[in-house]
């Protein structure tokens, strides 16, 4: 099921990590066993054949935290499993991957840091984006694409980040504000309103006109953690609940009616 999968830029640096590691990484609090490499999930769990691909015109540029790479319970791996157009650094305070510097001049992008605005000088902060952000693919065609970069980390390891990357000044600030408290129930915050990175993904890709690849992310986000919930549970996985047939009903959308995701078909 997952041989036809290539490691994607999350996966890339999870591994770059890993070897740069001195002793194994062991997971806190998960279900034990041997895990998947490709979701991370205990092989009994795994679901990369439910894994859906969108097209998007908007990118991702993930700032990661130095464990965050190694954690299954990360959601960034999540983006870049759905959007192909999704690249991943891990931050150091001394030093810029070249690559990261090359991606944030590339004049197709138009970079967004996406942070809370109650941090940031008023001038830098934009709450929506421009107008054309919001038009079709092929009116797109003469405009700069969206680039959301998101701080991959904890909370404080995030504002750390924000405050000691010079390199992110010149960028707009993306204030969001979400409506709905988080979902995410794999790891706890003390502020319902703190949403997990692929949350806050699917809200910048709502704002970019794009409501197809924010409500797959979300149903994606979804049953990710029903299959990670399930594993450490020890329950079985029913592919005919409600998140499975939200995230099918999505793709038969996205794919005329095509009743199958990756190499998954569902019960119908």
């Amino acid at each position: 099921m997952t041989s036809a999968l290539t490691p994607h830029a999350v996966s890339r640096l999870r591994a770059s990590r890993l070897e740069r590691s001195t002793r194994p990484f062991l997971a806190r609090g998960g279900p034990s066993g041997e895990r998947c490499p490709f979701c991370r999930l205990i092989l009994s769990h795994c679901f990369c054949a439910l894994r859906p691909t969108v097209v998007s015109q908007a990118g991702v540029c993930l700032l990661m935290a130095e464990h965050e790479t190694l954690k299954p319970s990360n959601t960034g791996w999540l983006i870049a499993d759905l959007i192909p157009d999704t690249s991943a650094f891990g931050w150091a305070r001394t030093s810029v991957d070249p690559a990261l510097t090359a991606l944030l001049a590339d004049p197709k992008w138009q970079p967004y840091v996406v942070f809370p605005g109650e941090f940031v000088a008023p001038e830098r902060v934009v709450t929506d984006l421009n107008e054309s952000r919001c038009l079709g693919p092929e009116q797109q065609a003469n405009t700069k694409r969206p680039l959301f970069i998101l701080l991959d980390a904890t909370w404080p390891e995030a504002r750390k980040i924000f405050k000691k990357s010079p390199y992110l000044e010149k960028f707009p600030v993306l204030s969001l504000k979400p409506e709905q408290v988080s979902r995410y129930k794999l790891r706890r915050s003390r502020r319902e309103d703190h949403l997990c990175t692929a949350e806050v993904a699917a809200l910048c890709f709502a704002l970019a006109g794009d409501h197809m690849a924010a409500q797959t992310l979300e149903a994606y986000l979804d049953v990710f953690t029903e299959h990670y919930l399930s594993a450490k549970q020890q329950r079985h996985i029913d592919l005919n609940d409600t998140v499975h047939q939200r995230l099918r009903a999505l793709h038969q959308h996205n794919t005329e009616g095509k009743a199958s995701i990756g190499n998954a078909s569902f019960p119908a």
